[in-house]
């Protein structure tokens, strides 16, 4: 069984940073492609971000390229997700996922977190 918990979420500034990191259980973390989405109120959850089995390759939606940033750790099961930059669109919760392939539909990750909120203030 995966299990996949996340971390960080908190108010932050507009303009501010904030780092949110996944803890995953289990073993063979670093064959899983590992992912961020997030799910603002009221609107469907949406893809931000995906790190490869070994860091190799990172794929980003438009509205976050540039300012945040995928990192995974596979010593310690981890993946991170560091959002500069902030923007009152940002609030959200943020989701870690987990597959074996690669894909931008929530609906194709198998393993979910329970989410970390991130608000951010205007």
């Amino acid at each position: 069984q995966v299990q996949l918990v996340e971390s960080g979420g908190r108010l932050v500034q507009a303009g501010g940073s904030l780092s949110v990191s996944c803890v995953v259980s289990g073993q063979a973390f670093s064959s899983y492609v590992m992912g961020w989405f997030r799910q603002a109120p009221g609107k469907e959850r949406e893809f931000v971000t995906a790190i490869s089995r070994t860091g190799g390759n990172r794929y980003y939606a438009d509205s976050v390229k540039g300012r945040f940033t995928i990192s995974r750790d596979n010593g310690k099961n981890m993946v991170f997700l560091q959002m500069n930059n902030l923007k009152s669109e940002d609030t959200a919760v943020y989701y870690c996922a987990a597959d074996h392939r690669y894909s931008r539909k929530w609906e194709d990750m198998r393993y979910w977190g329970k989410g970390t909120l991130v608000t951010v203030s205007s």
